[in-house]
């Protein structure tokens, strides 16, 4: 094997393989990154028992074809020392050589035949637009769990409704549950070029997957991993959903990308996000962002924030901290529903939530102290959206005795 291709190219496929690898594996091979030149392309893959990765870029030149499978953080930690420029790779008898602008380096090569093949792509399901995706992901993302004795918990429920072509991602650690749907295209129904490509490998059905293009399917994808994935897809363009009964993938100029599916099912949220006769606030996004933030800095621990709501003057008083030890702001803000309402949440759950929002008012739904309470985007004039495309619950607790 030997080609020549530019320093930024390769740094670029040789990082996003490489976020698939494992810290630590019994197994040596695994902290491996395989390449493969030919035809004017050079591909990068990557695997662990977990998630795969796959990348196309152009070289410059392919002098010879083969392929050779080399330790990929010392590759990584190469690329981002090498001289800007062109480089040159090759295999000299054992050792794969990479070198540019006078800087010459050497890693040996590791058996291709004890690496397992890369899992192919499920079938594809449909497609989405990357940055809405990304966003979307990142939404709900922040109410994920991070106990790994509850696996599910950690997880993302990714559901795909072809009937109304609407995507459905929830994530709950119990305290919190946030929910954001997006619009998506259907395989067969202009889901764009790519969509299809490779479509039959791997195809499978299971529960909640469906058994053929188009259909819906609900399935659940590590947070973490689907976090790693969105953002790494890019910001414009489709991306083709892949399903199958135990693994998602995910593809997308030239990147493909694979994961396996959690064992088990998020609770549904219909019933508990469903409110009666709440009261309901709209309060400015980005004041009560660093109203938060400022009154936060006396919380000790996991001490809440309290908002009191007030309909007499058209304001909410926050405050934080404990006798002599206090933080307090007042802002602006419309109620609806009731004279006041006083509600307190953890700090670090509440900056969460309305950082998940970008529209430059949110509503609040509560309940009451000690009860449910829900943000949500308060939209555009004569734009609204039932139910709204974001939607973030927490339990709030009872306000400290001052």
């Amino acid at each position: 094997m030997e080609f020549r291709i530019e320093r930024s190219a390769l740094a670029e496929a040789v990082a996003w393989a490489a976020r698939v690898l494992p810290v630590r594996s019994p197994v040596p091979v695994l902290g491996g990154l395989l390449l493969d030149a030919e035809g004017g392309r050079l591909r990068v893959s990557g695997l662990d028992y977990e998630a795969s990765a796959r990348i196309d870029v152009e070289a410059a030149e392919i002098l010879r074809p083969g392929k050779v499978l080399v330790m990929g953080r010392r590759l990584l930690d190469i690329c981002k020392v090498l001289p800007e420029g062109a480089v040159e790779c090759a295999v000299e008898g054992s050792r794969f050589t990479v070198s540019g602008d006078g800087a010459r380096f050497g890693l040996s090569v590791l058996p291709l035949d004890d690496y397992p093949a890369l899992p192919s792509l499920p079938r594809v399901r449909g497609a989405v637009e990357a940055a809405e995706f990304a966003a979307a992901v990142a939404d709900v993302a922040v109410a994920a769990g991070r106990d790994d004795t509850l696996p599910a918990l950690t997880g993302i429920r990714l559901g795909l409704d072809a009937g109304s072509g609407t995507m459905t991602l929830a994530a709950t650690d119990r305290y919190r549950f946030a929910v954001r749907t997006l619009p998506w295209k259907a395989a067969g129904a202009g889901a764009g070029e790519g969509a299809g490509a490779d479509a039959g490998a791997g195809a499978g059905s299971g529960a909640g997957a469906g058994s053929g293009s188009g259909e819906s399917a609900d399935v659940l994808v590590s947070a973490r991993r689907l976090t790693e994935i969105a953002r790494s897809l890019g910001r414009s363009g489709l991306v083709s959903v892949a399903l199958d009964a135990g693994s998602a993938g995910f593809e997308h100029a030239g990147m493909r990308t694979t994961v396996r599916l959690l064992d088990g099912r998020l609770p549904r949220h219909e019933k508990l996000f469903a409110m009666e006769d709440p009261a309901v606030a709209v309060v400015e996004r980005a004041r009560l962002v660093e109203a938060v933030r400022r009154v936060s800095v006396v919380a000790d621990g996991d001490g809440p924030v309290q908002l009191a709501f007030s309909a007499a003057d058209n304001s909410v008083h926050l405050q934080a901290g404990y006798e002599d030890d206090v933080a307090s702001q007042r802002l602006p803000a419309t109620l609806e529903g009731a004279r006041e309402m006083t509600v307190a949440f953890n700090p670090a759950y509440l900056a969460d939530a309305l950082a998940s929002f970008d529209e430059p008012s949110l509503r609040l739904l509560m309940m009451g102290a000690g009860q449910r309470a829900m943000i949500t985007g308060e939209g555009e004039p004569g734009r609204d959206v039932s139910p709204p495309r974001h939607r973030h619950l927490l339990m709030s607790v009872k306000p400290p005795l001052v």
